[in-house]
């Protein structure tokens, strides 16, 4: 669990929150797959993540085999949230719906029907999709940490607990680092382009 939740999924959070391509006048136009190289970032936030839940699901169901059942301890309590909050980020990215865009391959520059999608026309659903989704991301990794804490309480293992501290502190550094260097960047922007011609991008003129 230690693994899944203070290396695993903040490395894919990280990768995917500072690691998306530098916003170019027409965006990505290849739409997203495994197989292409500019959508690294999103197969391994994607995927790093679905191999998260598998191990985060197998170890709560060895945990409650190992107890006898719920222990009903504060440990158990912040971790089943966690794994019911990480389950429902696996479920709610099924709702984001496809990609659209007026450059990516496929679509004609010419023919607004042909640029139609959720994310680049921000459809109420994929409003929805992100507001859940990367909020409740957040206060994953919140109950996360608390149960590893409460764990390691229950369980005093100094190094493992020298461990856990150093990757946080190299995580919070690392983060420092990135926005400093101002790589935050927008993923509609990365994914469409940054003209004001793109319904989102219009949206924000003036932030």
């Amino acid at each position: 669990m230690v693994f899944v939740w203070i290396i695993l999924v903040p490395l894919c959070v990280t990768i995917m929150r500072f690691h998306k391509p530098r916003p170019v006048e027409k965006g990505i136009r290849r739409d997203v797959s495994l197989w292409h190289r500019e959508w690294w970032f999103f197969s391994v936030h994607k995927f790093g993540l679905f191999l998260a839940m598998l191990l985060a699901v197998g170890g709560a169901v060895a945990a409650i085999i190992a107890s006898g059942g719920f222990s009903g301890t504060v440990h158990a309590y912040f971790g089943i949230m966690t794994v019911l909050l990480g389950l429902g980020q696996i479920i709610s990215s099924q709702m984001r719906g496809n990609r659209g865009g007026k450059y990516r391959e496929g679509a004609d520059p010419h023919d607004p029907s042909t640029w139609r999608g959720d994310q680049y026309d921000r459809t109420p659903k994929r409003r929805l999709f992100e507001a859940y989704h990367k909020t409740t991301g957040y206060f994953t990794m919140l109950f996360a940490l608390g149960a590893v804490g409460s764990g390691l309480m229950q369980y005093p293992m100094p190094l493992l607990t020298g461990a856990v501290l150093i990757l946080f502190l190299a995580g919070l550094a690392a983060w420092v680092v990135y926005e400093f260097k101002g790589r935050a960047y927008d993923g509609y922007r990365a994914a469409h382009g940054y003209g004001l011609e793109h319904p989102y991008n219009k949206e924000r003129e003036f932030l």
